[in-house]
């Protein structure tokens, strides 16, 4: 009896040792891919640094004020003054819906409803 206990210890800390090596291959490749993945996102962080620098660059004000000049036949662009802008108070919000009345309530007297 001591023996198959003594033998099944044996084999069963030989399969332990099998998973946890396994599990190290395991472990590696995912951790490449960490790596992978973080080399990914540092190329396209500094490729969204670029594009960010590029934009800003061709929206620099001179830039459109000379684009419009060059292309004002074309475009029949008008150039911007502060005669151009309105206040908060010019701006025209929209009332809210009016909800239909369901269930009338007496007042004074009796409601009529009208079909």
């Amino acid at each position: 009896m001591r023996i198959i206990i003594i033998c099944m210890a044996v084999v069963s800390l030989g399969w332990m040792g099998f998973k946890a090596y396994s599990e190290t291959y395991v472990t590696k490749q995912a951790l490449k891919e960490v790596a992978r993945l973080q080399q990914q996102i540092a190329a396209k962080r500094e490729r969204l640094a670029v594009l960010k620098a590029e934009w800003a660059y061709l929206n620099r004000p001179s830039r459109l004020r000379e684009l419009a000049d060059l292309n004002f036949d074309t475009l029949g662009l008008l150039p911007l003054q502060p005669a151009h802008f309105g206040t908060a108070d010019q701006v025209a919000y929209p009332l809210p819906d009016l909800l239909p009345i369901t269930d009338p309530i007496e007042v004074a007297g009796i409601v009529e409803q009208q079909q």
